[in-house]
């Protein structure tokens, strides 16, 4: 056994370097990463199926390995994104080429996520040798670091095939503690288009960059009023929905009017009711206070608010199937809640049961020199058994 567990190490080890070594940063091409880990998956008999985005050049890869005997058990989704976020300067390692020093492992994505894709992978010949009396299903995706562009695809696909029961176990880096809740995440960017003109005679234009700036100001008193509508006994840290402007962008030159502008800004709501609360409110005063003041002087200015992507919240379940099935395994009963997004929250809202636990820590995640401690992998691996012996014919 000690022999089989050091060759599953060694196994997940080497995938792990392979999975770094594609640079699947957000937006761009996932399909070779994708096809990596589909021939380790049906090597080992899984039957799959791939849903891409509409220029078919970023994939998600759902793939099944069959129960043996079914005995009715719920079955088991190992989930978990593939894209990573790029790169900045300062790094001590090639960041696409994975370094082991001492008892880490160093590498872009090697914490988030790829860590457990690359555990999960390598179970996948253990499962498959295996008496399974539930199906277990391994859920890759494409641009959750922006927004969980492609997470919504495929549980749509999950929806029509009637995929829609189980126990899902999202391998985000929780130091394989158990998350059962976390806020929503809302992007968006609106865009201001107005007259240029010269800066001497700011009356005769539409300074977008100006109405922009209003529209800034709006969203930041609207930050007291979600303060107010935070819930008694809130779990979160802060326990009400916050707003944050990431950045204001536009004109030309000091002398010039701007006539374009956008804003870039981001929700995180506590509830569904607050996101709407908010999205009601500035709707409400871009279209039925500036954008008139604006029409008076230039008939054909605009405010165009674009929604970059809304992840929904993972919402606390008692007797959540899923949290009990891990701590089943772990012997860990407690419950932790987290700042970060994940793709839960969908998986949860077509009523499968779902928990965040994984390894690695979330504090190495988007950082220069990202490592896992390599203890991490084989506390995941540890665990990985754990679901394979929950899931086979007694």
């Amino acid at each position: 056994m000690a022999n089989l567990d050091n060759k599953l190490y060694e196994k997940s080890i080497k995938i792990l370097k392979d999975l770094i070594g594609f640079k699947t940063i957000s937006g761009e091409n996932n399909s070779s990463l994708i096809n990596y880990c589909e021939d380790i998956l049906k090597s080992n008999g899984a039957s799959s199926f791939k849903v891409f985005d509409e220029n078919k050049k970023r994939v998600n890869l759902f793939a099944t390995l069959k129960a043996k005997k079914y005995n009715g058990v719920e079955p088991i989704i190992l989930s978990g994104h593939t894209d990573v976020v790029p790169v900045s300067k300062g790094w001590s390692t090639d960041p696409f080429k994975a370094e082991i020093k001492g008892d880490k492992l160093y590498g872009r994505g090697s914490c988030d996520m790829k860590g457990f894709l690359a555990c999960s992978l390598a179970f996948a010949e253990v499962f498959s040798k295996s008496n399974l009396s539930r199906d277990i299903h391994f859920s890759l995706t494409f641009d959750e670091e922006t927004a969980c562009i492609g997470a919504p695809l495929l549980i749509k696909e999950l929806k029509k095939r009637n995929i829609t029961n189980g126990i899902c176990i999202v391998g985000e880096p929780t130091k394989m503690k158990i998350i059962d809740s976390h806020k929503g995440c809302y992007e968006y960017t609106t865009y201001f288009e107005g007259l240029a003109g010269h800066s001497s005679k700011p009356d005769e234009g539409v300074n977008a960059a100006e109405f922009a700036t209003k529209y800034v100001n709006k969203l930041l008193s609207l930050r007291k009023d979600l303060e107010k509508r935070q819930a008694k006994n809130s779990i979160f840290n802060p326990p009400y929905s916050t707003l944050s402007i990431g950045g204001i962008f536009g004109g030309i030159a000091h002398n010039v009017i701007a006539d374009k502008c956008h804003v870039n800004w981001e929700t995180r709501p506590v509830n569904k009711e607050d996101g709407i609360f908010l999205n009601k409110e500035i709707d409400n005063y871009a279209n039925n206070h500036l954008l008139p003041e604006m029409k008076k002087i230039y008939p054909n200015s605009s405010i165009r608010k674009d929604i970059i992507g809304e992840i929904i919240g993972f919402n606390r379940v008692n007797d959540s199937k899923a949290c009990e099935f891990v701590s089943s395994i772990t012997g860990d009963n407690e419950r932790e809640v987290v700042s970060f997004g994940t793709e839960a929250g969908l998986f949860q809202e077509i009523g499968i049961s779902t928990v965040v636990c994984g390894p690695g820590s979330i504090e190495q995640a988007h950082k220069i020199d990202e490592f896992i401690e390599l203890s991490e992998i084989k506390k995941c691996l540890s665990f990985l058994n754990g679901v394979k012996n929950k899931s086979i014919i007694n």
